[in-house]
């Protein structure tokens, strides 16, 4: 799932629950990413696969990238 599509997802997509509600899916930390795959249990669906991509970016070292492509300004 390493699309153009995807990478421009998970930098404007928010996390919709839990302790980081609301932050990017990029700005997301590693070690919350970790405790899902630890767990085994990514939520399900589209969210999850980008979740799954985050975490992956991030071992390599290569979230950096996809961090430009935030959205400038959020509107709530």
């Amino acid at each position: 799932m390493l699309d153009k599509a995807s990478l421009v997802k998970l930098a404007s997509t928010t996390m919709p629950f839990g302790k980081y509600s609301g932050r990017y899916l990029i700005d997301l930390p590693e070690e919350y990413l970790l405790w899902f795959a630890n767990k085994g249990e990514f939520p399900q669906g589209e969210l999850g696969e980008l979740m799954q991509l985050c975490l992956a970016l991030k071992v390599e070292g290569l979230d950096g990238l996809v961090k430009p492509l935030k959205p400038t300004h959020r509107f709530l």
